[in-house]
């Protein structure tokens, strides 16, 4: 694609309280060494944030979502989006100036249905001691153990992804079932999407981008040991209903690697630095993330069976 890549860009927002990181995540677009195409904000279901929105944001595109919950705000992002390549951002999220740079060169490959980067957290003060890197999924960002850059992988991290146009044409946009919503921890919907990209495409592959990095805040109730615990227990209830909507080894394999070859690894790391916080918290939140899956897997059944 090169210099006549257009991308779009997509923000879901959905309180007042986020504002300030809001204003950051809309300002790191606006100073990107490639301009995007268009910045498209979608307003889920806060009628005084759009007013606001719209208001300070003159250049940008900001538009009500019609049913609430995350998916189904990107997938309003989606159909409004003009580019060749959609790029998503959280709203609690700073892209560095040349992200859409390199999230622009890496689909110069036709085979590529998906891309995506790094995703840093910025703590409201320091890492809690009881989180191992290896979770830093529970708050949205690269973890320990994951592909890097060039590498081939299943899925993205929603703060930073970005999809074919022409692709999402053809499979559509996330699935609603999936996702966020109102007091609803369960993600999953990148997952399920990035599978069905590379199964529409042959050849097709979605890729890591190193250097397409984005900085991702962490608010603090999302450092206590209370929402870790919370968001594992999430966690195994989405690949529980991922499982059931994708049946192949390819919705569970990351998950398979990464509890019997990373998470070993990394209990074994902070046994022997006598690091006791992070030792059991690897070991709870794979316990939680296990019964999590097992619940909703076991739900499922006995709904299909009533």
């Amino acid at each position: 694609m090169g210099e006549e890549s257009r991308v779009s860009v997509v923000i879901c927002c959905y309180t007042q309280d986020r504002w300030a990181q809001i204003e950051s995540a809309v300002d790191s677009v606006a100073n990107q060494t490639l301009a995007a195409h268009e910045l498209i904000l979608v307003v889920d279901d806060n009628e005084e944030l759009l007013e606001r929105s719209r208001s300070a944001f003159p250049w940008v595109q900001v538009v009500p979502n019609s049913t609430k919950g995350l998916s189904a705000a990107r997938n309003t992002g989606i159909e409004l989006a003009k580019g060749d390549v959609v790029a998503f951002l959280d709203d609690d999220a700073a892209a560095a100036p040349e992200w859409l740079s390199h999230i622009a060169a890496a689909f110069d490959d036709a085979t590529v249905v998906a891309a995506g980067g790094p995703v840093t957290p910025m703590w409201p003060e320091a890492r809690p001691q009881f989180l191992a890197p290896e979770f830093d999924w529970v708050v949205g960002c690269t973890f320990a153990g994951m592909p890097r850059d060039g590498r081939f992988v299943r899925n993205l991290i929603g703060a930073n992804m970005s999809f074919r146009s022409s692709v999402l044409d053809q499979i559509g946009g996330f699935t609603p079932a999936l996702g966020r919503g109102p007091n609803d921890l369960r993600g999953g919907e990148e997952t399920e999407l990035c599978i069905r990209a590379k199964r529409a495409v042959s050849g097709a592959s979605v890729v890591m981008v190193d250097d397409a990095r984005v900085s991702h805040h962490v608010s603090a109730e999302r450092t206590t040991f209370r929402y870790f615990m919370k968001r594992c227990w999430a966690e195994g209830r989405t690949k529980g209903v991922l499982s059931a909507m994708q049946p192949s080894r390819e919705s569970l394999g990351s998950e398979t690697a990464y509890t019997f070859r990373v998470l070993p690894k990394a209990l074994l790391r902070e046994v022997r630095s006598l690091n006791w916080a992070r030792s059991g918290a690897i070991v709870g939140g794979l316990a939680a993330a296990s019964m999590g899956f097992v619940w909703q897997r076991a739900r499922g059944l006995l709904s299909r069976a009533s």
